[in-house]
């Protein structure tokens, strides 16, 4: 064995070691959960389908307003649970959840179609499982945390950092052993192009496509060739662009591993400095910190240019004392104070020889595979013990918030915010309290915290 294997071997063996507090304990013997989904598409399906490796689920309701998706996903989950049963199939989630017959409901729809249906769902007795961002803007995930605590219902937020193998041996052995010494400074970041580039034109909506419920209380604009699937997220209109997609694991991951609160505050600047040819509407450049009371947090993203460090396009890098830690979804490294090589290291964990249909299938993150499924056997256990997971609501709505604030930051020129979670406001900031909510397109109203 050369001491790259055994290094691998060593890092695996460890993974799965950090990750054992994750696996269920009662929920493999109950009856199989009655499991909805809400939101066919890329990360649904792959959600779906990792819940279905390691847990017992009857797949009673699949839900999209695009019905070649929905088909789609109907094909894959019967061939996968090798049965001739089929979920019944909505293109509206409201009828889905007039059943009341759904123990988990996901929700894995684009970011400004998360609040509505998580809350709903709540309300219809089902625990949630559902995609970061929480939300859009601050309000809606302050009334899915009040929802959760009102109907007394487990949410696990699909930030699954918190559950990747390697991610949790970097964390006990480096963080936890203080290798680091104390920490001064952290970077994150993203420096890959994320598909905003190019200007598709404006096309006809799709035959398959309820392009009215698509767009529900966000602004509607027209059908654009990337609007759907997946390039929605190139418009502010429906998520809250590149920080709001990448910036929020990376920085969940980190005050998840040092096990931070609440930044004391946010700013970011930062807009559309290079790809101005692009029809996207999100910021191509932009750095934003979250402030804590011994050290700072940078993001930074970048879409166009060189990478500072290619090995790490999306990371964090822990600035300590003793050393210099970096991590990323694919792997992490030590370096000790002055060192040029890493002391020790890790690398994301794969599982083909007991998941071998990872290796086929379409449009799954391989290196997250392990993650997801340590995401759901955590949900599970759960679930069953009523008991708050790994990746809460609340949570969620730190690291959610923290990210929305940055935006707000960038929009105002760069303000610092402070935000107060007990009031739901920016105290002395009138103008970005008023950000914190979005207008929402009629019929559908806003949710409030104290309105759920």
């Amino acid at each position: 064995m050369t001491r790259r294997d055994f290094l691998k071997a060593s890092s695996r063996a460890l993974a799965l070691a950090g990750a054992a507090t994750y696996l269920p304990t009662t929920f493999a013997a109950t009856k199989p959960k009655r499991i909805g989904l809400i939101g066919c598409g890329w990360y649904g399906k792959s959600s779906l389908l990792r819940a279905l490796q390691v847990g017992s689920f009857d797949v009673v309701s699949l839900c999209d307003v695009d019905q070649v998706m929905l088909k789609e996903a109907a094909d894959i989950v019967t061939t996968r649970l090798k049965t001739d049963k089929r979920p019944r199939l909505y293109g509206d989630f409201r009828e889905m959840l007039k059943e009341k017959d759904l123990d988990i409901v996901m929700v894995s729809t684009p970011d400004h179609w998360h609040a509505v249906p998580a809350i709903a769902a709540m309300k219809a007795g089902a625990d949630v499982y559902v995609e970061k961002p929480v939300s859009v803007d601050v309000i809606e995930g302050a009334a899915m945390v009040a929802a959760a605590r009102k109907y007394k219902r487990i949410v696990q937020v699909n930030t699954q950092r918190r559950s990747t193998p390697h991610l949790i041996e970097a964390r006990d052995r480096i963080l936890r052993e203080g290798k680091l010494g104390r920490i001064g400074h952290i970077d994150i970041c993203c420096y890959w192009g994320m598909g905003r580039a190019g200007n598709p034109p404006d096309v006809p909506v799709p035959d398959s496509l309820n392009y009215e419920l698509w767009s529900g209380p966000a602004p509607m604009r027209p059908f654009n060739k990337r609007t759907h699937p997946r390039g929605w997220r190139a418009f502010m209109e429906y998520g809250n662009g590149i920080v709001g997609d990448m910036c929020i694991h990376m920085l969940d991951m980190v005050r998840w591993m040092l096990d931070l609160g609440w930044p004391n505050s946010v700013s970011s600047t930062g807009g559309i400095l290079v790809e101005k040819d692009s029809n996207a509407n999100t910021t191509d450049t932009q750095t934003a910190v979250f402030d804590y009371p011994e050290f700072q947090i940078i993001w930074k993203h970048r879409t166009w240019g060189a990478m500072p460090d290619p090995d790490y396009p999306w990371a964090a890098t822990f600035y300590g004392e003793k050393g210099t830690l970096k991590a990323s979804v694919f792997k992490w490294e030590f370096f000790p104070r002055g060192a040029k090589q890493a002391q020790s290291q890790g690398e994301a964990l794969l599982e083909y020889q007991k998941y071998p249909e990872d290796e086929t299938e379409k449009d799954l993150e391989r290196h997250v595979a392990s993650a997801m499924r340590g995401h759901w056997r955590n949900y599970l256990e759960c679930v069953e013990q009523r008991t708050q997971p790994v990746a809460n609501i609340e949570q969620a709505f730190i690291s959610s918030a923290a990210c929305i604030l940055a935006n707000i930051s960038q929009s105002l020129g760069g303000r610092r915010l402070v935000y107060d979670p007990k009031s739901g406001s920016i105290p002395g900031d009138r103008e970005a309290t008023r950000l914190l909510r979005r207008p929402y397109r009629s019929p559908w109203v806003h949710p409030e915290p104290s309105k759920v």
